[in-house]
């Protein structure tokens, strides 16, 4: 390139016109533009740039670059190596009159700018001296020291600092408003501002969320409409209280909270402050409000929890049978259609049974095929609880609601929301507790012992009885309408001596059960066994004969196991009337004696049905066993029907 000749002109008066008029109506990128632009054509240069600088990086990006009649986009470059890295680290104007390319020849991005042979630049200095941009020029031509060049192109860089700085404020003004909104709109708590007025200005999401509303739908209406009638009054109570407040002292807490009411008119308590703002001369009002309603619940949830957990641990430690109904008898195969009916409604189901009969395992196995599998099940049991603190422990109490009441307790029915509840014993409860359980039956509502607030639960009750709970409501015992709405669906679990040989089946559960916890492992249980376990009446069910298979196990001591000596001696056998007498004497009975006690027994059974063996009027009905069952025990004892005399 060929080098212009002749002197430089610089005509002060224009060049000081073309700053203030060429840049007065712009900003930002345009503002940059008409800078360089002007000053190349004041200072007469081939080019002129503006760049911002990145600390740690060390590298310039021109905001503008206008570079032999055209404009460089997206010019970047490392100061390493370059005068503008003298400029930039000691935070002066660098001024290179020649033979630039030789001076700087190891940086890359001086060389693109192949035929420059003069430079000038000046750092742009922010707060504490620090570099926050760079001006500079080149031209083709040797650049001679002119002091009134250097303080044209001052004025220049003076301007070009300053709109940088101007926007570096506006980018801080909008990094704070934007975190200022992600602020307000991430708090819990809703925050509204009112004006003068009280009408809405502006609400958070927590705020629209918990009253139900969008801020468009809100804004310029008076915020009292979201309160009730006392809340009204306590608010405007409250700002006059505040605007007597000297100025950076205009916040408080209103005490007792608001009572706020959504646009659907539901109310719910909230807790309160209240602070002001001026701003051109126009108070505004800042109020946040946290939903009590939504603490108390989580308070609640936390408590319930807790109680919950407390319960499990309970009933981990407690041990159940079995974890599967045992039997193919007609009976408990009934049952086990009637569990599988019921189970997938919410019907309450009033579950009657001798004691041991297995009520509970069948409320479980009702709870575990229903719905509400994954919800808990909670059991109570009546008769085990003092009537003076039953009520507490369906629905709980607050603190001081009695003697010993330190502290605020949950009741089962709680613990049970949408879950189940197994009320054992019912027949048990108190009657001036039974008007309480209906309501929660009918309602779904209930009051803690010593609060007036109404908690409301979802919850499946099941009952379990022993006793003739339509006897107790004729005697006055137990509600009349108590009972119907506890029996929609009752459920009579069969006595294990109406099982027939199921009594055999849960007897060798049992054993493969408890054998490993109660000694070596036993024998299958021998014909004679069994005809004891066929022949006893178990008037303690299933109950019972865990005690007698335990104690089995026990004193057996690893030989064979031996139910007859350990029966309870003159064992009630199964059958019609009173059983024979058993021998006059103590200690355990013999088989033989046993055998011969199934065998008369057997024998009256079958004369008080005139010998008939199956049907409803057959003696294997009356015995709960299977007409085959009772043939084959006829056919090992011996046992024929007389013949009819002539």
């Amino acid at each position: 390139m060929t080098a212009p000749t002749g002197p430089r002109r610089i005509d002060e008066l224009g060049a000081l016109r073309a700053v203030v008029e060429g840049t007065a109506g712009e900003t930002g990128q345009p503002f940059f533009a008409a800078l360089v632009s002007n000053l190349a054509r004041t200072l007469d240069t081939h080019g002129a740039w503006v760049t911002e600088y990145d600390e740690e990086r060390r590298r310039l990006r021109a905001l503008a670059f206008w570079f032999g009649g055209t404009w460089i986009d997206g010019f970047e470059y490392d100061i390493t190596g370059t005068p503008c890295e003298r400029a930039v680290d000691e935070a002066r104007l660098v001024h290179v009159p020649d033979r630039l390319l030789e001076l700087y020849q190891g940086n890359p991005d001086v060389a693109t700018l192949a035929g420059m042979v003069s430079y000038l630049g000046v750092p742009l200095l922010g707060e504490q001296r620090r570099v926050i941009g760079h001006l500079g020029v080149v031209d083709v031509r040797p650049l001679q020291r002119d002091e009134r060049m250097l303080a044209l192109f001052e004025v220049f860089a003076v301007r070009a600092l300053a709109e940088i700085r101007r926007l570096r404020l506006e980018a801080e003004l909008r990094e704070r408003e934007d975190k200022l909104a992600r602020l307000v709109g991430s708090a819990m708590d809703g925050i509204i501002e009112l004006d003068s007025e009280l009408q809405v200005t502006l609400m958070n999401v927590a705020a629209e969320r918990v009253f139900g509303c969008s801020t468009e739908r809100i804004r310029g209406e008076r915020f009292t409409l979201l309160l009730t009638a006392e809340a009204q009054g306590k608010l405007v109570t409250m700002i006059r209280q505040l605007d007597q407040y000297p100025e950076g002292q205009r916040s408080l807490w209103i005490g007792g909270g608001l009572m706020a009411r959504r646009l659907d008119g539901s109310e719910f308590a909230a807790e309160a402050t209240l602070s002001r703002f001026d701003m051109r001369r126009r108070p505004f009002y800042t109020l946040i409000l946290r939903n009590v309603d939504d603490r108390l619940e989580a308070e609640r949830q936390i408590e319930r929890l807790t109680a919950q957990t407390e319960y499990l641990r309970e009933e981990i430690k407690s041990q159940h049978n079995f974890d599967a109904i045992v039997g193919e008898s007609p009976e408990i195969m009934r049952v086990l259609r009637d569990v599988e009916r019921v189970a997938p409604t919410d019907a309450s189901v009033l579950i009657t049974g001798e004691t041991g009969t297995g009520k509970e395992l069948v409320a479980r196995a009702i709870h575990n095929a229903s719905a509400r599998k994954d919800k808990p099940l909670i059991t109570v049991n009546c008769a085990a609880v003092p009537a003076s603190l039953i009520e507490s422990e369906f629905f709980g109490h607050e603190r001081g609601a009695f003697t010993g009441a330190t502290q605020r307790r949950e009741g089962r029915f709680q613990i049970a929301d949408t879950g189940t509840i197994f009320l054992d014993e019912i027949g048990d409860l108190p009657v001036d507790l039974q008007g309480k359980l209906l309501r929660v039956l009918q309602e779904g509502e209930f009051e803690p012992v010593g609060s007036s607030r109404t908690r409301r639960v979802d919850v499946r009750v099941l009952a379990a009885t022993n006793c003739d709970l339509e006897r107790a409501v004729r005697d006055g015992r137990f509600r009349e309408d108590l009972f119907y709405r506890l029996n929609v669906f009752p459920l009579r679990l069969p006595p294990l001596r109406e099982r027939g040989d199921d009594v055999v089946r849960i007897a060798e559960a049992m054993i493969r059960t408890l054998a490993p916890t109660k000694g070596p492992a036993a024998e299958t249980l021998s014909e004679d066994d069994r005809a004891c376990l066929r022949s006893y009446a178990w008037p303690g069910n299933v109950r019972e004969l865990r005690n007698v298979i335990e104690r089995a196990l026990i004193t057996c001591r690893g030989g064979p196991l031996r139910l007859g000596g350990v029966l309870p001696t003159g064992a009630a056998l199964a059958g019609v009337g009173a059983p024979p007498a058993a021998p006059d004497r103590t200690g355990p009975v013999t088989v033989e004696e046993l055998k011969r006690f199934e065998r008369e027994n057997l024998v009256r059974a079958l004369e008080a049905c005139r010998w008939r063996i199956g049907g409803p009027e057959g003696a294997a009905y009356r015995l709960g066993t299977k007409p085959s069952t009772l043939r084959s025990r006829m056919a090992a004892l011996g046992i024929s029907r007389p013949e009819r005399e002539p």
